[in-house]
């Protein structure tokens, strides 16, 4: 299995994570997923009363730079570490 296969299949699975999940770790798959599936950020910041795009574009704009491989690579590796601890704290 490829990369993207493998990062596709993820991309599956983080929709079977938990309710009680983070902010911080959605957002942390958030910035990693369009890194992986767009690249560098694209468009403008939001403005500061949509905080929640705000927050989403704030995730994406941290991992600016990674090759979308890397970014592959560390979403599949987020999810796996999710999944792990969701099946530990159940």
């Amino acid at each position: 299995m490829g990369l993207k296969e493998e990062f596709e299949e993820y991309a599956e699975k983080a929709k079977t994570l938990p309710e009680n999940t983070t902010n911080e770790n959605k957002l942390i798959l958030y910035g990693l997923f369009k890194q992986s599936t767009v690249g560098n950020v694209n468009t403008s910041r939001p403005g500061i009363f949509n905080m929640r795009d705000r927050a989403k574009w704030d995730a994406w704009k941290a991992v600016e730079g990674k090759s979308q491989e890397e970014a592959m690579s560390d979403y599949i590796t987020k999810v796996k570490q999710l999944l792990e601890e969701a099946c530990a704290s159940s």
